[in-house]
C-alpha cells in the first residue's frame, strides 16, 4: 500500500520538524492516501498533522478517516482547528460524527459552527437514527424550469461550488417541490435557448426523509443512480444521498447480518474498539439461549436410552448425523437470508422455496448417505468394530442422514421467512440457532430409525 510505503519519511518529517517538506508532501498525496497514512499514526501525531494542513484539505482528509479516529481527533484539536474542520465537513458526514461524539463534545462541535451550518445539522439531527433525513446533504443545486439552459448554466456555475455532485441537477418549483432531474451532460449538450422543462423526461425518482436505511440502499440498487433527492411528505426537496454514502451504509448493513448469522447481537462499534463487557453482553444473549436448546439434546439421548444400551454402535455416528443436518441448516438459512436481503426473495415466494429445499435436501442427504453407506460396508474390520449386522448399521446411517438433511435444509430455509412475516431481522435466524433445532430433531430422527430397521437384531 502507498501508505505503508510514504510512512516512514512523514514520520521522519514530523520528528525533525521539517514543517516545509511535510507540507510539500501532503500536497502531492490524494487525499485518500493521506487518511490512510493517518490511521497509521498515533494520535498526537495525527492531530499534529492537522494543526499544519490548509483547512480546505484538512477537511477532505478528515472525511476519509473511519469515524472512531475522527471521534478522536475532535476531542484533541484546539478550537481553531476544530472549527475550520467540522465546518467544511460535508453536512451528511458531520452528522453522524456528532452521532458518535460523547455529549459534552457534541456541545463544543455544535458551538464551533457557524449559524448557518449550525441551521443544517440541527435539522439533520432532528431525523430519526438511520433514517435518509440523517444520511442527506442539503447541499445540491436545484433549477426552475423556466429556465433555459443556459440560465440554468449560468446558475451552476454561481451557486454549484460548494454541491456534493453536478452529475445531477434538480428541477423544483417555486415552493421548493420536487418536479425532475436532469444530467448535467443532457443541460450541457442543450441549445441555449431550450426551457429546462423541455429537456427533463418528467420522471421522478425521491426517498422520503423517514426512510430507514434499507430502504434507501434499495432504491439506490433499483434505479441505478449516482444520486437520488430526499423528500418531505409534501414533496419538497430536502437534500439528497449520494452512492459513496450508500456504499458505507451497505457496508454497515452486511456487516450486522454477518454478526447476527454468527449468533450474536450486532456490534456498534470496530471489533477492537468496542468495550469488552459490551461485547460479552451481545454474545453471552444467544450463547444462553443456544444452550438451553441444546439441552433438549441430552433430553432426547435419555429418551433413547435403552437403544443406545442394546445397540453402543449406534453412539458412534451421533456426531455425524447431528452435524450434517447442521451444515445442511446453515447452508439453507445463510442462502434464504441474502436472497431476502436483496430482494430475489418475497415472502410470498416461501412454497416454491420449501419445495425446492425439500427437493434438494433429499438429493444431498442421498448424496451423503451414499458415502455413508459405502463407508460402514467396505471397511475392512467393519464386523469388528460396527458387529455382525453392519449392513443394517448402515442402512440406518443412510435413511437418518436423509432425513436430517432434509429436515435440516427445510428448517433453514422457512426460519427466515417466518420471521420476516412476524416483523423480526431474518438475519437472527442464525446458522448456530438452526444447527441447534436440528440437533434434536436429528437425534429423533436417528434412533427412531434405527429402532425400527434394527427392532429384534439388537
Amino acid at each position: 500500500m502507498l501508505g505503508n510505503l510514504l510512512r516512514p519519511d512523514i514520520e521522519k518529517m514530523i520528528r525533525d520538524k521539517d514543517w516545509k517538506h511535510l507540507r510539500q508532501e501532503f500536497a502531492q498525496l490524494d487525499p485518500s492516501d493521506l487518511a490512510e497514512i493517518l490511521e497509521e499514526f498515533p494520535l498526537q501525531d495525527a492531530a499534529l498533522v492537522f494543526r499544519i494542513l490548509p483547512r480546505d484539505a484538512a477537511a477532505v482528509i478528515f472525511e476519509y478517516l473511519p469515524l472512531e479516529l475522527q471521534t478522536k481527533l475532535v476531542q484533541s484539536l484546539a478550537d481553531e482547528q476544530l472549527v475550520n474542520v467540522v465546518n467544511a465537513m460535508a453536512p451528511d458526514d458531520r452528522t453522524r460524527l456528532l452521532e458518535e461524539l460523547p455529549p459534552e463534545v457534541t456541545k463544543r462541535v455544535l458551538g464551533s459552527l457557524t449559524p448557518s451550518e449550525l441551521k443544517i445539522a440541527r435539522q439533520l439531527l432532528g431525523y430519526p437514527e438511520d433514517s435518509a433525513g440523517r444520511y442527506m446533504t442539503p447541499e445540491y443545486v436545484a433549477v426552475r424550469p423556466d429556465m433555459t439552459a443556459a440560465e440554468a448554466l449560468a446558475y451552476i456555475r454561481k451557486h454549484g461550488k460548494g454541491a456534493e455532485t453536478l452529475n445531477v441537477i434538480y428541477v423544483t418549483d417555486e415552493k421548493g417541490r420536487l418536479l425532475s432531474d436532469l444530467r448535467l451532460a443532457a443541460l450541457v449538450m442543450a441549445q441555449p435557448t431550450t426551457k429546462i422543462e423541455d429537456l427533463s423526461d418528467g420522471q421522478m425518482f425521491n426517498i422520503p426523509a423517514t426512510a430507514d436505511r434499507e430502504e434507501f440502499v434499495a432504491a439506490f440498487e433499483k434505479y441505478d443512480r449516482v444520486a437520488l433527492p430526499v423528500t418531505d411528505s409534501k414533496g419538497v426537496m430536502l437534500g439528497i444521498i449520494t452512492i459513496d454514502d450508500v456504499l458505507d451504509v451497505a457496508e454497515a448493513e452486511a456487516t450486522e447480518d454477518i454478526q447476527k448469522l454468527g449468533g450474536m447481537q450486532a456490534l456498534e462499534a470496530p471489533y477492537m474498539d468496542s468495550p469488552f463487557v459490551d461485547m460479552i453482553k451481545k454474545r453471552a444473549g444467544w450463547l444462553l439461549v443456544l444452550f438451553f436448546g441444546e439441552m433438549f439434546t441430552a433430553t432426547a439421548m435419555a429418551f433413547f436410552e435403552g437403544e443406545i444400551k442394546r445397540a453402543v454402535v449406534l453412539a458412534l455416528f451421533i456426531p455425524l448425523i447431528i452435524s450434517s443436518g447442521g451444515n445442511s441448516g446453515s447452508q439453507a438459512t445463510s442462502l434464504i437470508i441474502r436472497s431476502l436481503a436483496v430482494r430475489e426473495l418475497e415472502l410470498s415466494d416461501w412454497v416454491r422455496v420449501m419445495r425446492r429445499e425439500i427437493l434438494s435436501g433429499i438429493v444431498l442427504g442421498s448424496i451423503l448417505g451414499i458415502v455413508g453407506f459405502l463407508r460402514i460396508v467396505l471397511w475392512p474390520s467393519r464386523v469388528a468394530v460396527y458387529g455382525p449386522h453392519f449392513v443394517q448399521v448402515a442402512v440406518v446411517v443412510s435413511i437418518s442422514l436423509v432425513g436430517v438433511v432434509m429436515f435440516g435444509t427445510l428448517v433453514g430455509s422457512m426460519l427466515p421467512f417466518l420471521l420476516r412475516r412476524l416483523g423480526l431481522d431474518p438475519a437472527a435466524a442464525s446458522a448456530p440457532f438452526v444447527a441447534t433445532l436440528v440437533d434434536v430433531s436429528g437425534l429423533v430422527i436417528y434412533f427412531t430409525a434405527a429402532s425400527i430397521v434394527l427392532r429384534g437384531l439388537l
